[in-house]
């Protein structure tokens, strides 16, 4: 039988006798097709109630999570006060270990060319021996780099595994630092060129860092047997607690070029020696050489993958296991085109704003320290700046998955924040940039790279994987991350046109666009079961879009352009979901009971320990069936 299997008219809820009156509280299957973790006692889903009691059950759920938490927390300490940290490392560390690494090797090229620009001022400012294209060059092969990456290994994370563009990425980075490390030239032209294409194989491997990370991240399945639970309630938290590590790369790297600079040349004060250039720059790329290797045989020798998700996607949709679903990818850019359009043009406005703390980071200290000579005084405050910003990381990892709150409100919140806080010093420039408002500036400053962090940097990573179903998964996120480094790009072109003042005035719309973006296009999945997605997906590619009844069209997980311009939210009927859902169980049950027999035969098949699809309860309910129906042809003694 086809899956997803028609729903007829014939097709209800199995009789289970005549007890089975009240389906809320009396079939068989009550658990299986409403989970407490989503569904109230009566059968009823969270997001159905009226506002009072759906605040009441949210804040409920949340509080009675939080302590099982802290007690399970409090029962490792007890037993090891060191085995929350293992937990934490093995977890989230490890997962994001990527992210660490891009955090910091990218921080650090942004930091050392001040470095070099007060060293070798003939070669990366005045341009009187260096070609000034190859300079700026650097930048921007970087950012094709990443581009390159994103899409790329986005397409063969989908196409081969996560397991190899993890492993690849992390080979490609330790090369990029190798060549980093190592770069040389005969003339300071020569050093630029190679320099850059050092940059340029480095970043291949950061950009498919952001796929591979997220997908990862996200399928994480826990060793607990509780997965669908923790992806429900954990799924936005578990995501950027490992993106977050992108943070602690950026502060390690601060931290040690403070040292190595102090170390080195013997105080911060400028002029800096050649030799301590060289030293500096070379040493802060070697740092992270044994990281990337450590990660590489990580990955490829002791990493478990869970790539059950994506083989089920496959096989549903009949697409060889070592092929792409393109058909998938077609149906993405016009079934999910708004949710398409959304995240790449979130993220676009994200980056762009990115660089408007950049502005503020300039200006703000040619403010509060107008006599500051060398490099040391703008790393001290980017130090400070980049602490700020892991605290908003930490309070978007806290409140990323409660029901009230979630992705969605945090990013155009954030959207908003950011708009207004670039749009002050668009309107009062002259006053914020004299010594009597100083405080107002500094308090600007930190709140846009707060709310950068609480928002949408942490939930453009998130949303751009969580939206889309597995078998495309990698490629949309790839192709929405590409985006975002398309709006790195656009003020590194249009600043050089356009003077300060002016600046601010720029980068404050791309704020409220995004606020207004996703408010339109992005849809709220906190919540939402992935593999409900997925569900949806499988009707979605047969064409049948319309049979689907179930939560993933409901009101509250779809996006305003879904809900009012293509009322997608018209086929939610619980009822008719759960007919549909009995019959699907039976199929994936009939299905198992087939993958047995191919498993003795030598065929192979889903793993089991990592199917969770179907619980005890409902083999024990289609067993039941069956040998009732054979008992009633005779197949069967009584």
């Amino acid at each position: 039988m086809s899956f997803p299997p028609d729903l007829h008219d014939s097709d209800r809820l199995p009789d289970a006798g005549p007890r089975d009156i009240d389906f809320h509280t009396e079939h068989p299957l009550f658990n299986d097709l409403c989970p407490q973790d989503s569904y109230t006692p009566d059968g009823t889903y969270w997001a159905d109630l009226p506002f009072g009691e759906r605040q009441k059950w949210v804040n409920a759920q949340s509080n009675a999570e939080a302590k099982r938490e802290l007690q399970v927390l409090g029962a490792m300490f007890k037993k090891d006060p060191l085995s929350p940290m293992r937990a934490y490392f093995d977890r989230y560390v490890v997962t994001g270990f990527g992210m660490f690494t891009e955090g910091y090797t990218i921080f650090s090229i942004g930091n050392l060319s001040s470095l070099y620009s007060s060293i070798w001022p003939e070669c990366w400012s005045k341009h009187t021996v260096c070609d000034a294209n190859w300079v700026a060059g650097v930048s921007y092969i970087q950012i094709i780099g990443i581009i390159c990456g994103q899409i790329g290994v986005g397409i063969e994370g989908d196409w081969i595994g996560r397991r190899v563009g993890l492993v690849q990425d992390a080979l490609v980075m330790t090369l990029g630092l190798v060549m980093l490390t190592a770069s040389w030239g005969t003339t300071l032209n020569g050093w630029v060129i190679c320099y850059a294409w050092s940059q340029f194989v480095y970043t291949l491997g950061v950009g498919g860092e952001y796929p591979m990370t997220s997908t990862t991240a996200l399928e994480h399945k826990p060793a607990s047997g509780s997965s669908q639970t923790d992806d429900k309630l954990h799924r936005g938290r578990n995501v950027v607690l490992a993106f977050l590590m992108q943070g602690w790369g950026q502060l390690l790297n601060q931290g040690l070029l403070i040292l190595l600079l102090l170390i080195l040349h013997g105080g911060s004060t400028p002029p800096y020696s050649k030799k301590t250039g060289q030293w500096v720059f070379r040493l802060s790329f070697a740092f992270m050489l044994p990281f990337t290797l450590w990660m590489a045989y990580h990955r490829y020798y002791k990493q478990v993958y869970s790539s059950t998700a994506l083989a089920r996607s496959k096989k549903n949709a009949r697409v060889n296991q070592s092929g792409y679903d393109l058909a998938s990818l077609k149906l993405v850019s016009t079934h999910f085109g708004g949710r398409l359009f959304g995240t790449c043009m979130n993220w676009l406005t994200a980056d762009f704003l990115f660089y408007g703390a950049k502005l503020f980071a300039s200006k703000f200290i040619a403010v509060i320290s107008p006599n500051a000579k060398g490099v040391m005084t703008g790393w001290l405050w980017n130090l400070l700046n980049v602490g700020v910003s892991l605290v908003g990381y930490y309070l978007a990892a806290f409140l990323v998955d409660h029901k009230f709150y979630g992705r969605k409100r945090m990013q155009y919140i954030g959207f908003l924040c950011c708009g207004i806080l670039y749009l002050l010093p668009a309107i009062w420039y002259n006053e914020l940039r004299s010594k009597k408002h100083i405080q107002g500036f500094q308090t600007i400053y930190f709140l846009a790279s707060f709310f950068q962090q609480f928002g949408p940097n942490c939930t453009t990573f998130l949303l751009a994987a969580e939206i889309y179903p597995v078998s495309v998964r990698a490629t949309a996120h790839g192709l929405s991350a590409a985006s975002g480094k398309i709006g790195a790009l656009l003020p590194a072109v249009i600043y050089n046109y356009v003077a300060d003042h002016t600046k601010f005035w720029i980068v404050c719309w791309f704020g409220f666009a995004g606020w207004i973006i996703t408010l339109l296009f992005t849809p709220d999945v906190t919540g939402l079961d992935l593999r409900e997605q997925d569900r949806y997906w499988a009707f979605v590619r047969e064409g049948r879009a319309g049979d689907y009844h179930g939560i993933a069209v409901h009101p509250r997980h779809l996006s305003w352009f879904e809900r009012f311009i293509l009322k997608r939210h018209l086929a939610y009927d619980p009822e008719l979901d759960r007919q549909q859902r009995v019959k699907e169980l039976r199929v994936m049950w009939e299905a198992r009971q087939a993958a047995a027999v191919k498993e003795q035969t030598g065929v192979d098949a889903i793993p089991a320990h990592e199917d969770d699809e179907l619980s005890s309860t409902a083999h024990s309910f289609f067993e039941r069936e069956i040998q009732t129906a054979e008992k009633r042809v005779g197949l069967r003694p009584e």
